[in-house]
């Protein structure tokens, strides 16, 4: 019976460990590495198929600079919503330009593959797709980023 409570004992000491290495509110290490692990995964993917693609110069200029546009207005525009939900002051302009620059790098993507006649509809799913994943992962390495920098100032 003693060796079962010291059993006990033990991994009760061992979750309290797990429990002070991250904090309240923190994303999990499993989680953090996900939405890292997508993000690089996404873009590279993407960029690989730009390099490989047998298109011209400025089509390709043209699809990268959509992807760029893409990831900085995703984070900017969850910064901007999460700032708002915290009560920090953000301005309805800045709010609104926000939505309007995430939605614009969808729309421009969308209408350059629709558009596209040298790529093959399995290639235009496959950039489509892969800049999704890109926009989301942002958007995820971004709200774990803030999630971790607010835990830890909270002690």
């Amino acid at each position: 019976m003693n060796d079962n409570e010291d059993l006990i004992n033990k991994n009760k000491q061992n979750d309290s460990k797990l429990k002070t290495q991250r904090r309240d509110g923190e994303p999990t290490s499993a989680f953090k590495g996900a939405s890292y692990a997508a993000l690089i995964i996404g873009v590279a993917a993407y960029l690989l198929g730009l390099y490989n693609a047998a298109m011209e110069l400025n089509e390709k200029g043209y699809y990268f600079a959509i992807l760029i546009f893409g990831l900085y207005s995703a984070v900017s525009l969850q910064k901007a919503v999460r700032d708002k939900e915290e009560g920090i002051p953000v301005t309805n302009i800045y709010y609104g330009l926000s939505w309007f620059a995430l939605l614009t790098s969808i729309l421009l993507m969308a209408i350059g593959l629709f558009n596209a006649g040298s790529i093959i509809l399995s290639e235009k799913g496959f950039y489509g797709m892969a800049f999704v994943l890109s926009i989301f992962a942002a958007i995820t390495v971004q709200k774990n980023v803030r999630d971790t920098q607010k835990a830890r100032n909270t002690d």
